[in-house]
């Protein structure tokens, strides 16, 4: 009996162990600079999306139609060649040093900002008299504005005015926090440059120079597989993850995205790879998600052409930023399904995986959105721990700990396995 205890401990560790190789080798590939930050310049999210169409292949996951794909056309801008901004003499660091607002407009700029205080910028009549006395004057011809320190309701009314003033002026914003990078649908008509205060210097000229593009019909591709179940009256289930990230900042500067979301698509794939080796009862879906990062464009065009009957699907299971855990797991939309919340605490009860399964109720945040709006059942999982790098150029595969992937992957297979309709 011993012999059989420790063989079965062994197998376990050995599969364990050959499964956080394949995680973090999926991983790596992703957020390498090869693909670009999984974004729209040199076409990174089409690299990533070969690349996950031949994992599902040498899984054995099955394509849904002919190939794996699932296209679709959005709007985006993108910023492809030249990123300079330079403060006097010095050449500051993409990324590190500044980040252009992913709205912003290109083009070639020799700046002497008009720096106001946050009172005059939201009061729109010294805001008007301000920018009147600067085009009459000369004197100066962008607008520079510090907003450290500020509340969060602050700093919503200033994203719209920022977007305002850049239809008609350049803008530099001086923060203290970290940057976080995004994506935009749409171009202004001059950059807005967000300036970290320990480079910040006053009366500064600066010398920017931006290619932006904006693509109005970039395609993009969903990356659908399955495995089928042994019972065909068993409601499937789907795992989903998104695979595109922010892209490049210009021609020398990438978001390489690692824990958002590389590792959501290696515990997509390591599931996959589970359950080809162990049959399901019920058939799986995986679905690899792009345009999340875009604003949920993938989830949204597959729940309006759905390519398996959304009220066939017995659950979903979104997951994303996987390479983390010490501090447990959150679940979006818990408070909405409480029944399969439960199922889910008590495997972990039983089984100790996680250090704490947290509640959450719902929000618009990831892939899962369309789908609960449109009647499926759904969670969206992501991890809490110390890695606090999200959407900027920190996010790499180094920072990764994968601490908890083995006990994700883990309860993911069970709550899947055991999960109850009814």
């Amino acid at each position: 009996m011993l012999k059989l205890v420790l063989c079965c401990i062994l197998s376990y560790s050995f599969a364990g162990f050959a499964q956080l190789n394949d995680a973090r080798r999926i991983t790596k590939t992703l957020c390498s600079e090869e693909f670009h930050g999984r974004g729209y310049v040199n076409n990174g999210v089409e690299i990533a999306s070969q690349f996950i169409a031949k994992e599902f292949k040498k899984i054995g996951a099955k394509p849904i139609k002919r190939n794996y794909y699932q296209a679709f056309q959005h709007a985006v801008n993108t910023f492809p060649g030249e990123m300079l901004v330079k403060q006097n003499e010095r050449v500051l660091k993409p990324g590190t040093h500044f980040i252009v607002d992913s709205k912003s407009g290109g083009g070639k700029f020799d700046l002497y900002p008009n720096k106001i205080t946050i009172a005059t910028a939201l009061n729109k009549q010294l805001l008007e008299e301000e920018l009147k006395k600067m085009f009459l004057e000369k004197k100066f011809n962008a607008i520079s504005f510090n907003s450290s320190h500020l509340s969060l309701d602050t700093l919503k009314k200033l994203e719209t005015l920022k977007d305002e003033l850049a239809h008609f002026i350049p803008v530099i914003e001086i923060v203290q926090s970290k940057f976080t990078w995004s994506v935009a649908s749409e171009q202004l008509q001059f950059p807005i440059i967000q300036l970290h205060d320990s480079v910040y210097q006053q009366n500064a000229h600066y010398t920017i120079h931006i290619e932006a593009i904006e693509l109005p019909n970039f395609t993009s591709k969903n990356v659908i597989a399955y495995l089928p179940g042994k019972n065909k009256k068993l409601a499937p289930f789907v795992f989903t993850a998104h695979y595109d990230h922010l892209g490049r900042m210009g021609s020398e500067t990438y978001f390489p995205g690692a824990n958002d979301n590389a590792s959501g698509v290696a515990m997509l794939l390591e599931i996959a790879r589970y359950f080809k080796a162990n049959k399901p009862e019920r058939s799986i879906y995986f679905i690899a998600f792009a345009g999340e990062e875009a604003g949920l464009l993938g989830s949204k065009h597959f729940v309006e052409h759905p390519l398996i009957p959304l009220k066939n699907i017995g659950f979903l299971m979104n997951v994303d930023i996987m390479g983390s855990g010490e501090d447990g797991v959150t679940i979006v939309n818990a408070t909405l399904f409480e029944k399969a919340f439960k199922q889910l605490v008590a495997i972990n009860e039983e089984q100790h995986f996680l250090k704490t399964i947290k509640s959450r109720g719902p929000a618009a945040n990831s892939d899962h959105y369309w789908f609960t709006k449109a009647g499926v059942p759904a969670f969206f999982m992501y991890t809490m721990g110390p890695n606090k790098n999200y959407h900027d150029v920190f996010d790499t595969f180094d920072a990764l700990s994968f601490n908890e992937f083995n006990d994700i992957h883990q309860i993911l297979i069970q709550f899947c396995q055991h999960f109850k309709t009814n």
